[in-house]
């Protein structure tokens, strides 16, 4: 599987899933798949990844008025930033697609769900992983978390695509959250 997806260097770990330490998605295989019905068009499926990225921000922004440190606030800040550039390029990739320039508040109206990335709400997450919000590490282990439910979500989401237009967008989302969790390792470092 992770061949098909383009790894070049797979290793088979002793212990299997249940001896990995690290991030991994959570719940049974169709958590967040009720977002995705697999018949979506491309700008629906932008649409709903764009809700999804603004559900995080959201929470990050949330957040700044929720914790005492100067440094927990910087850090949510931070991830808030890195949610606004995924949003600009799926913004970017729907009015390419449709052939209108929505303004972006404009195309916030059009959002569909109150979910974060991975396709939990925010409750569910913190049920999970009842993180200590003034503790950096945990900040951004539960922000590395969400980030691996998310890639999960779109790798599986672009499974069941209908069209190859489809497909090919998701797998690029989904890069794109690679790419996001690479940026919050070495943040974590």
């Amino acid at each position: 599987m992770l061949k098909d997806r383009g790894f070049t260097n797979v290793i088979n770990m002793a212990g299997g899933i249940k001896a990995w330490n690290g991030n991994k998605a959570v719940g049974p295989e169709d958590t967040g798949l009720y977002l995705f019905t697999g018949a979506e068009t491309l700008p629906q499926v932008l649409i709903v990844a764009y809700s999804l990225e603004k559900g995080l921000q959201d929470f990050y922004l949330s957040m700044i008025e929720k914790v005492s440190g100067e440094t927990v606030k910087e850090l949510f800040e931070k991830l808030a930033r890195i949610e606004t550039v995924h949003q600009e390029r799926l913004l970017v990739e729907y009015r390419k697609e449709t052939g209108t320039d929505p303004s972006q508040d404009e195309f916030e109206q059009t959002q569909v769900s109150a979910a974060m990335e991975g396709g939990l709400t925010t409750e569910e997450y913190l049920q999970l992983y009842d993180p200590d919000f003034e503790n950096e590490t945990e900040v951004v282990s539960l922000a590395m978390a969400i980030e691996a439910q998310a890639l999960d979500l779109y790798q599986r989401t672009a499974d069941r695509a209908k069209t190859e237009d489809v497909k090919l967008a998701l797998e690029r989302i989904a890069d794109e959250e690679r790419a996001h969790l690479k940026q919050l390792a070495s943040l974590l470092d």
